[in-house]
């Protein structure tokens, strides 16, 4: 099961290639497989098929080649994170910019082998190990999108946006249509346990919440274990809502209401 934030005030946050760390309400909590084989159906592919002309930003606002972007372009089921633009928050202007192997492996790949992040995310070793994980999000259908998070120009975090609904977590709670997931990692331990998490956390759930208005919930699904991420989705306004036995972990469904936004 992939990771979910890992390490004092958002560190890792377990995810599967194709399918990210899962989280989301949890009431029903079914003994089912890891494995929800969730497929677009053949008119919907083609619907989207002839939306390739955009160009993905690079971490200075430049767009690079499309065939670089992949599956981003050909389809909307996240509304198109690469078009969401830096955002200010208490701790410096963010950007979330979609994950290009070529450009972003050796950094993350890095950030894979930080003990206090592969505790978590399990990606630590080659990398090779951590660009299979990337591409299989990229030569997916668009329903998870690996991001680089730069901090006043600065790559600091790895981000996985996800649709929940449509992930084999959905297996395990509740979901309801258009549920968006959340799984992040601060990549250096200096940046770690000083605030940066929870208010990254808020901004990148309110980033969701403005650009995807048939979300009505985003959902994080943080290891038990780790109390650090817990604590900063509490922090960022997420809901402790219930824990949930995952295939691979004991979880917390962590989640932020659109209708308590500006409530928590």
């Amino acid at each position: 099961m992939p990771p979910t934030d890992a390490s004092a005030d958002a560190g890792p946050v377990p995810v599967h290639p194709v399918h990210p760390a899962r989280s989301g309400p949890a009431e029903d909590t079914r003994d089912c497989e890891d494995t929800l084989d969730l497929r677009l159906p053949a008119d919907l592919l083609a619907l989207f098929a002839g939306k390739a002309n955009s160009a993905a930003p690079s971490h200075d606002g430049q767009t690079s080649s499309q065939d670089q972007l992949g599956p981003l372009d050909t389809l909307d089921l996240l509304d198109q994170p690469a078009n969401w633009g830096p955002t200010d928050t208490p701790v410096g202007t963010f950007h979330l910019v979609p994950a290009h192997v070529e450009r972003d492996l050796p950094i993350i790949s890095r950030w894979m082998n930080d003990p206090a992040v592969a505790a978590f995310w399990q990606l630590a070793g080659p990398q090779a190990q951590t660009e299979d994980h990337l591409r299989a999000q990229l030569a997916g259908d668009g329903r998870s999108v690996p991001c680089l998070g730069s901090l006043d120009g600065t790559p600091m975090s790895y981000w996985e946006i996800y649709r929940a609904d449509l992930d084999s977590l959905a297996r395990h709670y509740p979901a309801r249509p258009h549920d968006t997931g959340i799984h992040v990692l601060i990549g250096n331990a200096a940046d770690r346990g000083r605030g940066l998490g929870s208010a990254l956390l808020r901004a990148t759930a309110d980033l969701v919440l403005d650009h995807r208005p048939a979300c009505a919930r985003v959902v994080a699904e943080p290891d038990l274990r780790n109390t650090p991420s817990v604590a900063a989705f509490l922090g960022a306004g997420f809901r402790y809502a219930t824990e949930l036995d995952l295939p691979a972990k004991r979880a917390v469904l962590m989640i932020r209401d659109r209708s308590l936004r500006h409530l928590m």
